[in-house]
């Protein structure tokens, strides 16, 4: 049943990779999520290793190996290549081939062809007519085997323009695969056009603003130290007591009623599925995390008895299309409990904390734990407010490549965490790790996709801009710390590419503990 309230504290994006972590996750089960293929052949780059490379090289990033690993095939006659900017920092490269440049790919697979076939009639180390040749393979498979290989010729040369600006493996070939054979099979030449990724420039609006960052950060206040370990006392003593039937009354605050709930809307009389439940378990001391009026509206309620009233969904509302929504509730109050509780005092200690002798040390090392937690739900509230605060500044076009790697890697992200709580099986797991459900996670997240990548930019940026360093011995030690963990786990690693990760977050915490030394924040608790 969703009755419950959420709190304000919570991260502005699913994932928020700038935190700093005292070890990274093992090996991605979800290979899929980390490269993805383009077209059978092409793959996305890691949009890590991207940004990696954007924070060190002031907007020269690593060639796509299309280009800086494959060696440039001699070609019989020049290919032309023109250029156009593109949305997202990419740049569109129209190529056209001439038909000598065709004719020679077209022998090239005609002798490739003779090497392998085994034509009837024609002893080994004879060559067939080519006719022959031709119909062994069949005239459209031909075709396309030529049309690859003047695309495998001729990529490398187009690509030799772009290689110091082109983004590592961000290579799209954009034409329709039907409309080049066409055009070779009527011309007998090729054009074609290509999509390159390259760095983007990172504008701050205004310039330097993140340098004298205001901050307003809303903490819940259920976070405040005392006040939660005071209910984390009160919750343990609970757990000591014993519910027994109430005869005699109706529901009083600190009772536990057993209820079935309906809810329809006041003006078409529809069901509200989300608020409906069954047998439900409801602890009145919780009464200030359910819907509010839920409470009020049930004091006094016997067991056996049913209640109707209604309710208006505030406006804050997790669920958007219930808010303001006026509902009419039915509640039956099936059973009805008081706690029998045990005296509070130092008889209960090791009861309530195993160890403690005194109800004071009880409470005194319950602050201390509550403390900690909530000292870190505050830098973290702080860290994602200025992390918001950044994504508005920076004026950045994200290419597409770093969009759907960062969303593949979110998604990878978010499939691990749910293995981790629940079993899946192997139609589960195929079903959510289908191209259908990423694309749909790419659609619907775009906003948090977007903002994640934005904040990472903006970070390296600042890293870069300020000079900021942390001690050489803090990335030796972290990087020995996952490592260990990858062995000790029997996980596969790539040294460099841990590294590489240790340092994105080690620079992320250097970034936001400068940034949290020179902002100017304001706590509010609601």
């Amino acid at each position: 049943m969703e009755l419950c309230s959420t709190s304000n504290l919570k991260p502005s994006c699913p994932i928020r990779p700038l935190i700093p972590s005292t070890r990274l996750s093992l090996s991605n089960p979800f290979p899929q999520f980390t490269k993805r293929p383009f077209n059978g052949a092409l793959t996305l780059p890691s949009s890590s290793r991207q940004i990696h490379h954007l924070r060190r090289s002031s907007g020269r990033v690593s060639a796509s190996p299309v280009a800086g690993d494959m060696e440039l095939a001699t070609l019989p006659a020049e290919i032309t290549v023109s250029e156009t900017q593109a949305p997202n920092s990419s740049i569109k490269l129209s190529v056209e081939v001439p038909a000598a440049v065709c004719k020679d790919c077209r022998q090239s697979v005609l002798a490739e062809i003779a090497k392998q076939a085994k034509i009837p009639g024609f002893r080994p180390g004879k060559i067939a007519p080519e006719n022959l040749l031709i119909r062994y393979v069949g005239k459209e498979d031909f075709q396309k085997a030529v049309i690859e290989s003047i695309l495998k010729r001729t990529l490398p040369h187009a690509m030799s323009r772009v290689t110091d600006r082109a983004l590592q493996d961000s290579v799209r070939i954009t034409s329709e695969f039907s409309d080049m054979l066409n055009l070779y099979a009527s011309r007998k030449l090729l054009k074609y056009d290509i999509i390159i990724d390259v760095a983007p420039e990172i504008k701050w609006n205004p310039e330097n603003g993140y340098k004298n960052l205001k901050i307003v950060v809303e903490l819940d206040n259920e976070i405040d130290a005392l006040r939660a370990s005071e209910q984390e006392l009160r919750h343990r003593h609970k757990s000591l007591g014993i519910l027994r039937i109430v005869t005699d009354r109706g529901l009083q605050v600190g009772d536990v009623a057993v209820i079935d709930i309906s809810a329809k809307t006041i003006d078409d009389a529809q069901n509200i599925p989300s608020a409906e439940s069954k047998d439900f378990n409801f602890d009145t001391e919780d009464g200030d995390k359910v819907l509010p009026g839920f409470l009020d509206s049930l004091i006094g309620i016997h067991g056996g008895e049913t209640r109707s009233f209604p309710i208006v969904f505030p406006e804050s509302w997790r669920q958007e299309h219930l808010r303001g929504v006026h509902a009419e509730f039915t509640v039956v109050c099936k059973e009805l409990f008081y706690r029998d509780l045990p005296e509070l005092d130092d008889s209960l200690a090791d009861k309530l904390i195993s160890g403690c002798t005194t109800l004071e040390q009880v409470k005194q090392t319950l602050l201390e734990k509550c403390r900690e937690v909530e000292k870190t739900a505050k830098e973290q509230a702080t860290d994602n407010a200025i992390l918001d605060q950044l994504c508005k500044m920076v004026e950045v076009d994200i290419p597409q490549s770093i969009f759907e790697e960062q969303g593949r890697q979110l998604y990878g992200s978010k499939l691990l965490d749910l293995q981790a709580k629940v079993k899946l099986s192997q139609e589960q797991l195929g079903a959510l790790s289908s191209p259908k459900a990423v694309n749909e996670f790419l659609r619907t997240q775009e906003g948090n996709i977007l903002s994640v990548i934005k904040q990472n930019l903006a970070v390296g940026d600042i890293f870069k801009r300020e000079n900021l360093q942390f001690p050489t011995e803090d990335l030796v030690r972290e990087v020995e710390n996952s490592v260990s963990e990858f062995k000790t786990h029997n996980q596969e690693y790539n040294e460099d590419s841990v590294k590489e990760q240790v340092q994105e977050v080690l620079e992320g915490a250097k970034v936001l503990e400068w940034l949290r030394e020179h902002a100017e924040v304001e706590y509010i608790t609601k």
